[in-house]
């Protein structure tokens, strides 16, 4: 492995133990995660109240990409760890050879990808999402500590994230029916990571991907 390479991977492994570590105030972690095997019982308590609507979203209060050493961001770090046969570039840009199979999966709609500026790094819980749910009244550290997660980070087709939007499982699920029952199963575990709450019919959609577990052998 190259050094380059070993130095990114590091970071995303600092970023993952800074991500996890327990936040005093209104963001505690939990001490146990729910797993395929408890998805349902994890989307039972979690409390369940009606979004927050009055309260202002604005998405430059949840800050950006945190540089993690070397220059490399949270976007760039994610992008690499999620991608196969990359080469370290330039700023720590991962670089997808020309020739051989293309370096990104999109889980949302089962696409590869071979060019990164076609990559986009979704949050899986929105944050918009998040505001709503619990987090309006977070800090500036809290929210930019949530916006930088990688547990909570995909990459994914620009068409895709550009669909799903600030939506809640409510207004958008993958299109990769496939893709159902892990990303149902993540969503549920940042909710608990974060102590937000759910809607009703938001609970109800998150529900209706965990049903695919079961077809699937159970669960991501």
């Amino acid at each position: 492995m190259s050094t380059a390479r070993t130095t990114v991977l590091t970071g995303l492994a600092a970023l993952t133990a800074t991500a996890a570590l327990a936040v005093t105030g209104c963001l505690p972690t939990l001490t146990t995660t729910p797993n395929a095997a408890g998805e349902t019982a994890a989307l039972d308590v979690l409390p369940v109240h009606p979004e927050n609507t009055t309260a202002p979203y604005d998405r430059d209060a949840w800050g950006d990409w945190t540089s993690h050493g070397r220059g490399c961001d949270t976007r760039e770090i994610v992008l690499t760890e999620q991608s196969t046969g990359t080469r370290p570039g330039a700023d720590c840009r991962p670089v997808c050879p020309a020739t051989g199979p293309a370096c990104w999966h999109s889980p949302y709609d089962n696409v590869r990808l071979r060019d990164p500026s076609q990559v986009h790094i979704d949050h899986r819980v929105p944050l918009a999402e998040a505001h709503r749910s619990g987090g309006a009244d977070w800090t500036e550290g809290e929210r930019e500590r949530f916006a930088n997660d990688p547990a909570n980070l995909v990459a994914a087709s620009a068409s895709s994230n550009t669909a799903k939007g600030d939506g809640d499982p409510t207004r958008w699920k993958p299109d990769n029916v496939a893709e159902w029952c892990g990303y149902a199963t993540a969503y549920i575990t940042t909710k608990h990571t974060y102590r937000l709450s759910v809607d009703r019919r938001e609970r109800d959609a998150l529900a209706a991907m965990l049903a695919t577990c079961t077809e699937q052998g159970g669960g991501a």
